[in-house]
């Protein structure tokens, strides 16, 4: 039993820090989405656990605090972490019908992945909601926000459009462009209470 305990982690044996290789696996996957390049790495090697932990942090970051139990007008934690996920099921069934040569899997991680340069635009619009209110803050915010999109649109594409037919790219792109647009209003018209 201790040797299975300082194995190399090689398959079919049990990896001494499993947490850890998730992390540094995750951790390139993010850099990938950073520095987009086409490269099958986030193809060949997918997981969820990125997508879950950017999406679970929007989420969070995206929900208001209310003292009270009253709907305030924001987006709640389940509403985001819904709209994330089906969004991006339905671009990957969409992918699938256009006949794409991805999985099912590989597409959620990709656009799951995808959603880091959205989240950091989420962070630095929450700092900079920290300041007062106005005309130079909006502009702030929505530079920073369309800069993300278009980070996480070319982001996406880099992974995406070879899996699609040539003459079917327009298709599968377009509702990629959707949902990234919903992810970056939600988080540019977020206020505070």
């Amino acid at each position: 039993m201790a040797k299975a305990a300082e194995s190399s982690g090689e398959p079919g044996t049990t990896s001494p820090r499993p947490l850890m290789r998730d992390l540094k696996a995750v951790g390139k996957k993010f850099m990938h989405v950073l520095y987009p390049r086409k490269s099958n790495t986030l193809l060949r090697d997918w997981d969820l656990w990125g997508p879950l932990i950017l999406c679970v942090t929007l989420a969070l970051m995206l929900q208001r605090s209310s003292v009270d139990s009253e709907k305030d007008g924001g987006p709640q934690f389940a509403e985001v972490f819904v709209i994330v996920w089906f969004g991006a099921v339905t671009i990957t069934l969409n992918s699938k019908l256009l006949g794409g040569n991805i999985s099912f899997f590989q597409s959620l991680c990709v656009l799951g992945y995808c959603i880091l340069p959205l989240t950091v635009a989420m962070l630095v619009c929450r700092l900079v909601l920290l300041a007062e209110q106005g005309p130079i803050n909006f502009m702030v915010r929505l530079f920073v926000v369309i800069v993300m999109f278009a980070w996480s649109i070319v982001a996406s594409t880099a992974f995406l459009a070879d899996s699609q037919p040539p003459n079917r790219k327009a298709l599968a792109i377009y509702p990629v462009f959707l949902f990234y647009f919903v992810i970056s209003w939600m988080i540019l018209t977020f206020t505070p209470q």
